[in-house]
Order: C-alpha cells, then structure tokens, then sequence
C-alpha cells in the first residue's frame, strides 16, 4: 500500500465543498481542514505507486477550486498499534 499526504490550497470560499468533492474521490482516504500555509490534507491510499498520478493529477488537482499541491510520501507508519506490536512476546 502506498501512503501520500496532499497538502492542498484552495479557493478559500470554497474550503468546505472542495474537501466534501475530494473525500468522495477513490483513493482519497481522508481530508483535514487545517492552519497554516495550505487550506487542506488529504491522505491518499493506493495499492501500486503508478496509480499516484491518477488521483492527484487526474482527480484531485482538477476540481475547481483547487490552486496548488504539495505531495508527500510515507516511508513508513508508526502508530501505537504498530510499536505494541513491535514489543509484544506473543502472549494473548
């Protein structure tokens, strides 16, 4: 699976209905509103690193609104779950 992080600026009148239009895209797994520099985060989940493009050039950057992107990919995800798993003996 790969993970990317799209930090999005928008039509700042249009925050709410373009994060509702980008979380009903395939592939687009979550939107956060957010401070700072860009407007909105949207995770992208794929199975094959090829099919990146489509979401974000194809889907993602050509809804109206949309001014700019700057895309980050996970290497890796640590999460509580993960490190208990990492440290457990195997005991139930």
């Amino acid at each position: 699976m790969v993970t990317a992080f799209v930090m999005i600026k928008t039509d700042t009148n249009r925050i709410p209905e373009i994060a509702q239009e980008l979380a009903d895209k395939d592939g687009i797994t979550q939107v956060y509103s957010v401070t700072g520099a860009w407007d909105l985060i949207a995770m992208v989940r794929v199975r094959e690193f090829e099919e990146l493009e489509d979401v974000i050039s194809d889907r993602l950057s050509k809804i109206t609104g949309v001014q700019a992107t700057e895309t980050h990919l996970a290497f890796r995800a640590y999460s509580r779950s993960d490190l208990e798993e990492g440290f457990a003996l195997g005991f139930e």
